[in-house]
């Protein structure tokens, strides 16, 4: 699908990387990271018959032009960007992972511009269970943990093959669905990465303003997770009971992707509510 891919200008000038594929009413997919890159290449094939799905590398990431800011407000400028470019009034947003940060953040600032709302892989609106996540990944590494925390960065695919294995509730196939993540790979932006980053740990001390906006939001929302993601599920409750129009799915024997895990069950749950 990559053979169709476009230029997107952001309002400063900066070129985003996407690609549009399918027919049909437009979904918009925002990847995890941050710092990394489109890898829903596996879900614009399985959709593309139903639903024009289209994809694009936030800035500085992947394909996209490698410059800043880095910051939250530009991302969703840029994400406006991309609606834009593919002449689109409304469309169907999915976020994955800090992604559906992107997605929900979106939402909440121009509801109008969205149809429905994807929130996959979440960790809710506050910090409190990033230490939950940091002893589950160290329980499901195991030795390995020492082999990831010895890696450098200019070991980044290996090191980044290792640490996604943690996010698989099948250990035994949990190799080759990260390296099907790291397929094609792109150079990890760790300036990206630390800036959205420290700015989302600032920005969790505003939850109950968060929340409150959340409680307005009309848009109708799909929430999906993995019963056993090493990120808690207990992350996202709050944010659950917020929103007014919400629909909540939880794969049982399910990690951090679940269309690589459970994707009938993944695309059932999409296309129901799309």
């Amino acid at each position: 699908m990559d053979h169709d891919a476009e230029t997107v200008l952001a309002d400063d000038g900066c070129e985003l990387w996407a690609t549009a594929a399918g027919t049909g009413r437009p979904l918009i997919l925002c990847h995890g990271g941050p710092g990394l890159w489109d890898m829903f290449g596996e879900v614009a094939a399985a959709l593309a018959g139903r639903r024009r799905v289209i994809r694009w590398d936030q800035r500085g990431c992947g394909r996209s032009q490698r410059r800043g800011p880095y910051e939250l407000a530009r991302t969703l400028r840029d994400l406006d960007a991309v609606r834009r470019h593919f002449g689109l009034e409304r469309a169907a947003v999915l976020g994955h992972s800090w992604g559906a940060t992107v997605a929900l953040r979106y939402a909440l600032e121009h509801p109008d511009r969205v149809s429905a709302l994807g929130y996959v892989a979440g960790t809710g609106l506050g910090r409190d269970w990033h230490p939950e996540y940091k002893r589950n990944l160290a329980e499901r590494l195991g030795d390995r943990l020492e082999v990831l925390d010895a890696s450098t960065d200019a070991e980044d695919r290996e090191k980044a093959v290792l640490q996604w294995t943690a996010d698989f509730a099948d250990q035994a196939r949990a190799t080759e669905y990260a390296e099907r993540m790291a397929d094609p790979w792109f150079e990890i932006n760790h300036e990206c990465n630390a800036a959205l980053g420290a700015e989302a740990r600032l920005a969790s001390r505003d939850e109950d303003e968060l929340l409150a906006a959340c409680r307005g939001l009309a848009v109708p929302t799909l929430i999906v997770e993995g019963a056993l993601d090493i990120r808690p599920n207990w992350a996202v409750d709050s944010l659950h009971r917020a929103l007014p129009s919400v629909t909540r799915v939880t794969l049982p024997d399910v990690g951090h992707v679940p269309w690589l895990e459970a994707p009938e069950a993944f695309y059932a749950a999409l296309l129901s509510h799309l």
